[in-house]
């Protein structure tokens, strides 16, 4: 029976903070690296105890709150509701997958590289758990203080170029956040203690009239666009993800794209209702922009890294126009799909990542032929392709449909144009499988080998994870049914 003592939702931030501290005093590279999935692996079995409690309406170990700075209304207060349970589980299922199938990526001081890994699964954790404002702001910033270092000294030679324009977008967004944030505090009941408060209640309930709220919305949203990112916010993406180190492209793209995602569901949507009824239309038209941008720029990419960063930003363009499309169906399609897209896409970069370190390059017209020398890493890359053009009984098929179902029911032409995306992800995804895995293999590709056990054991993973979503995704709605109708209500209010 697991107990209250390994299921409190601050656990899942502390621990990897701990986690983390400890490695950067850790010297072998090899006790860095088990120590690192070791950690990775407890973190998982805490998240996993948290879905083991999900319909036990009477336990009451999924909230913690404790008072941090109450002369300012604010507290260290963390929640697993239906969301924050799906997405804390996909960080703390990835990790172990990323470390896992890196395992061999050897690092120039190892120790702080692992070190920053778990202070940012710590800062991720955190920004999904947070139901206080403050609280929310600070874990928003701890989870890319330590992808920036990471990024600027593991990535590749233009990574001081690409993070410095990752540090500007992101810290301009966290600017206008923290403006807007400070605006409702102020605007807030007062409490029994404090003249405002940041809690998420006192947010929903927050006195704003109709033009406070109108601009308060732009400067959320262009936080939240720019972290997705959707067009036109978005520059930054392709450049960041090719240059940085594998491990941590796959944990933005993966993981970190997703609090965007789920800031628009937890922040923008219920405290801002007034001015999402009137702004709805402007923020679809630019992720549908997004989408069929993306998609066109995807197929005409000839480096793998830039190909599915651009297959990225179509598929969270998908995700960002149905929330703002408000429909129930549309929304849990939209949670679904954020645990099936990271799932997908650290796939993808898994795949890449094992192309690359064999062969040194990336370059799709300098592959060719690769099924004929691994072909366990070629069936697992067929079945990660299908998933990532929602192909029936893999994962992201339901998810996809339910998007765009509730995007019909918003507006039928949306729904149709947006539509063009299925045909123009099929385009660029199997001629990317056609071109690297298919057709003549060529001196470079002729000395592929399959990949080693361990690959293999993440490879297999994510496929079953990708069939059983796919054939069984009920267990994933009941987690979030309950969150969609309470935001449902906020929104119409």
């Amino acid at each position: 029976m697991l107990g209250d003592s390994i299921t409190f939702p601050h656990l899942l931030i502390f621990f990897p903070l701990i986690a983390g501290l400890i490695t950067f005093f850790l010297k072998k590279d090899s006790i860095v690296k088990v120590w690192a999935f070791i950690a990775s692996l407890i973190t998982l079995f805490i998240s996993a105890a948290s879905l083991y409690h999900a319909d036990n309406a009477a336990y009451n170990g999924l909230t913690f709150n404790y008072e941090w700075l109450r002369y300012l209304g604010t507290s260290f207060s963390v929640s697993l509701d239906g969301v924050g349970r799906i997405l804390t589980f996909l960080t703390a299922i990835s990790f172990p997958i990323i470390f896992g199938a890196t395992y061999k990526n050897e690092y120039k001081n190892s120790n702080v590289f692992y070190g920053l890994m778990l202070l940012a699964q710590c800062g991720l954790m955190g920004v999904f758990l947070a139901t206080d404002a403050l609280l929310f702001y600070f874990f928003w910033e701890l989870a890319l203080i330590p992808v920036y270092f990471l990024c600027s000294r593991w990535g590749g030679e233009k990574r001081i170029q690409a993070t410095f324009k990752f540090f500007i977008y992101t810290f301009a967004g966290s600017l206008l956040m923290l403006v807007g944030i400070i605006f409702v505090y102020l605007h807030t009941a007062p409490t029994s203690y404090a003249p405002h408060s940041f809690a998420m209640n006192a947010f929903y309930n927050a006195s704003l009239n109709h033009s406070q709220q109108n601009i308060l919305f732009w400067l959320f949203f262009i936080a939240f666009a720019i972290k997705m990112p959707i067009f036109p916010f978005h520059t930054w993406q392709p450049d960041t993800y090719e240059q940085s180190p594998t491990a941590v492209t796959m944990v933005l793209s993966g993981i970190m794209v997703k609090m965007g995602l789920f800031a628009l569901i937890r922040w923008l949507l219920p405290v801002f209702p007034l001015a999402v009824a009137k702004f709805d239309h402007v923020a679809i038209v630019l992720s549908i922009i997004g989408i069929l941008y993306a998609s066109l720029i995807a197929i005409q990419q000839d480096d793998l890294k830039r190909l599915v960063a651009y297959s990225s930003i179509a598929h969270i363009g998908l995700m960002s126009a149905a929330i703002f499309a408000t429909k129930a169906i549309g929304l849990e399609g939209v949670i679904i799909q954020m645990f099936n897209h990271g799932i997908n896409i650290i796939g993808l970069w898994i795949v890449i990542d094992l192309t690359e370190k064999q062969l040194g390059v990336r370059k799709i017209s300098q592959l060719g032929g690769i099924a004929t020398k691994a072909p366990v890493l070629t069936i697992a890359l067929v079945v990660i392709a299908f998933a990532n053009i929602a192909l029936p009984l893999t994962n992201a098929f339901i998810g996809e449909f339910m998007m765009f179902s509730g995007l019909f029911e918003y507006n039928k032409w949306y729904a149709a144009i947006a539509g063009i995306s299925v045909i123009l992800a099929a385009v660029y995804t199997l001629n990317m499988v056609q071109k690297v895995f298919y057709g003549e293999t060529n001196a470079l590709t002729a000395t592929v080998k399959e990949v080693s056990l361990n690959e293999k054991i993440v490879l297999a993973i994510l496929v079953v994870l990708i069939f059983a979503i796919g054939i069984h995704p009920q267990p994933i709605f009941d987690l979030s049914k309950d969150t969609v109708s309470l935001l449902t209500k906020l929104v119409t209010r």
